[in-house]
């Protein structure tokens, strides 16, 4: 006849370290990199339906004049950027991708003055976002280093 198998103590138990794997907790993202990451996908929306705007514009053009899809093509490139530049805000040097692709989008006030308004916005937007996030982060940097001196 079989023994009768003993059950295994639950591994979330809290005398039983050994049951749980040792994992460092991902560090955390800073407010700078929250607040970009944010506004970079919310202009990737306004990019999208401007780009839709600006090609059904364009549909009544005259022959001369830009071809309507390239609304459409020049809409998806940057919108593939704005989207792209969101996973690499652990980088620096995203955060000057970032302050180009605001550029691009104010320029695309010339295809449709209505974009002006947009890359105003936005760019001031990302522009708080750059400062006082850094602001705030520095702030968080000195009250736990602070924190770590007292212990």
């Amino acid at each position: 006849m079989a023994e009768p198998v003993q059950p295994e103590p639950a591994p979330d138990t809290p005398g039983d370290a050994s049951a749980q794997p040792s994992r460092a907790a991902p560090p955390a993202r800073s407010l700078r990199q929250s607040l970009a990451a944010v506004i970079l996908a919310c202009e990737a929306l306004i990019v999208f339906l401007a780009a839709l705007v600006i090609w059904g514009l364009a549909q009544g053009e005259p022959a001369g004049a830009l071809p309507s899809w390239v609304a459409l093509a020049a809409g998806g490139i940057i919108i593939v950027a704005l989207i792209a530049t969101i996973g690499l805000l652990r980088h620096s040097w995203a955060y000057v991708l970032g302050w180009v692709l605001q550029v691009l989008i104010l320029a695309s006030g010339f295809l449709n003055p209505a974009m002006f308004v947009v890359g105003v916005i936005f760019g001031g937007m990302w522009w708080y976002a750059m400062v006082v996030g850094a602001r705030i982060d520095r702030k968080h940097a000195a009250d736990a280093a602070a924190g770590k001196e007292q212990q």
